[in-house]
């Protein structure tokens, strides 16, 4: 078993924080050139981990950062309680197993609830089991670099999600480990593990439910979420029948409202699903990931990824629906009767796979600008980089004269005209 860590805390206030860990340090003042939230600089790290920044000019990149590959994979045999079939935690126990790292940092469950996220140094691939699966929450991974050098460790394997991984990779230098390999997971949604106990309650509670059962919960790419229960059942809920509308106005943080790095670009490897059209989804970044990747030998199963649908009547919706939520006024509500309609037609005629995943990353970037200006207008000039204005372009949502993007254009990228 994988022994608690000791995490030093707890973590000063600070202003749109999700406490990746670094405020916890020796050093907390390197938040403020740390922080994705404060002054992000994505093309220069996308140079020093990829030797090069995005290029617009290649297909997919303005949408998911730089790669090399994008492919659907799938282990031929998904491992117990894995999130997906297990690709995350097999290319770890892999890294371990050939000798490449000697711990891999990464997220466990809370031994008081299984839902919280809670940092481990796993030293042991037999181990890296125990981190199988969706943790919900906050959680301050980073402050165990310092403990990790500590015990001698130079040749490290961190599994994060994109605000850890903006922070371990604008420190990956003064930190000085001989070997680095970073594993990443999108993210765009995340809250706290009480804010999603009250989520997981509501959704129970459609179903009649205990949520204390709830073993398993999956927002998939088919416009379901499945649910998963101790003793063995599964339930699949349409997005359009989940209360959103219950939940409380702060319930996502101003963190994630205005997260701009969905798909974890600063990582060696990107596991995921949104592309995957029911499988999972990577996206290879540089050779340190295609050298992960070839871990797995013939224990994965790709193919290339497939793409359907048109994405822009999706995003143009969810962009009217957050301008109207930024502004106090309550959304547009369907019909119940419609409901059971258009769920069944979405999977049918939606954005699927790597579309669905442009929508995604679509939605992240006007929720940003929409949030922002409302709310913190005097961090839009630092804060939203170039390449998120690119997106926004075709709806209409364009910089001001004190916007203007903190870094300069990327490779390839048309004038924004400001």
């Amino acid at each position: 078993m994988i022994a608690p860590q000791t995490i030093p805390g707890p973590a000063p206030h600070r202003d749109l924080c999700t406490d990746c860990g670094v405020s916890r340090s020796s050093e907390p003042k390197r938040c403020a050139s740390a922080c994705q939230f404060i002054q992000p600089d994505y093309p220069k790290l996308e140079r020093q981990v990829h030797g090069r920044s995005r290029d617009t000019t290649r297909p997919n990149e303005l949408h998911f950062g730089p790669h090399l590959r994008t492919l659907r994979a799938a282990l031929r045999q998904p491992a117990a309680g894995a999130q997906w079939t297990g690709i995350t935690t097999r290319i770890a126990e892999r890294l371990l197993e050939t000798g490449q790292v000697q711990a891999v940092l990464a997220m466990a469950p809370d031994p008081q609830d299984r839902w919280k996220p809670m940092p481990v140094l796993v030293t042991q691939a037999a181990d890296m089991a125990q981190c199988r699966g969706m943790r919900m929450g906050y959680a301050p991974l980073l402050a165990l670099l310092e403990p990790a050098r500590a015990q001698g460790i130079t040749r490290l394997a961190v599994v994060g999600i994109p605000c850890q991984v903006y922070a371990l990779r604008a420190l990956e230098k003064e930190l000085g480990f001989e070997q680095l390999f970073v594993i990443g997971t999108p993210c765009s949604d995340n809250t706290t593990t009480e804010n999603f106990h009250e989520f997981l309650g509501l959704v129970a509670g459609q179903t009649q439910d205990d949520p204390k059962t709830v073993s398993y919960l999956e927002f998939r790419a088919d416009y379901h979420v499945e649910l998963r229960f101790d003793d063995g059942r599964k339930r699949e809920i349409p997005f359009l029948q989940l209360p959103l509308s219950q939940l409380r106005p702060d319930f996502f943080p101003m963190t994630c409202r205005s997260c701009v790095d969905y798909t974890n670009v600063l990582s060696d490897i990107t596991v995921g699903y949104m592309g995957g059209e029911g499988q999972q989804w990577l996206l290879v970044r540089n050779p340190r990931g295609q050298a992960m990747l070839e871990l797995l030998g013939d224990e994965v199963t790709t193919s290339a990824p497939g793409s359907a649908g048109k994405r822009a009547g999706a995003v143009k919706g969810f962009i009217a629906n957050v301008e109207r939520a930024a502004g106090g006024l309550p959304l547009r509500r369907m019909p119940d009767w419609l409901r059971p309609i258009v769920g069944w037609l979405m999977p049918k005629v939606g954005p699927r796979g790597l579309e669905f995943a442009r929508a995604r990353v679509e939605m992240k970037a006007a929720e940003t600008v929409i949030h922002l200006r409302r709310e913190e207008p005097q961090r839009m000039k630092k804060m939203v980089p170039a390449h998120v204005w690119q997106l926004m372009q075709p709806y209409g949502l364009r910089p001001n004269a004190s916007e203007v993007p903190a870094t300069a254009p990327v490779p390839g990228a048309p004038s924004l005209n400001l």
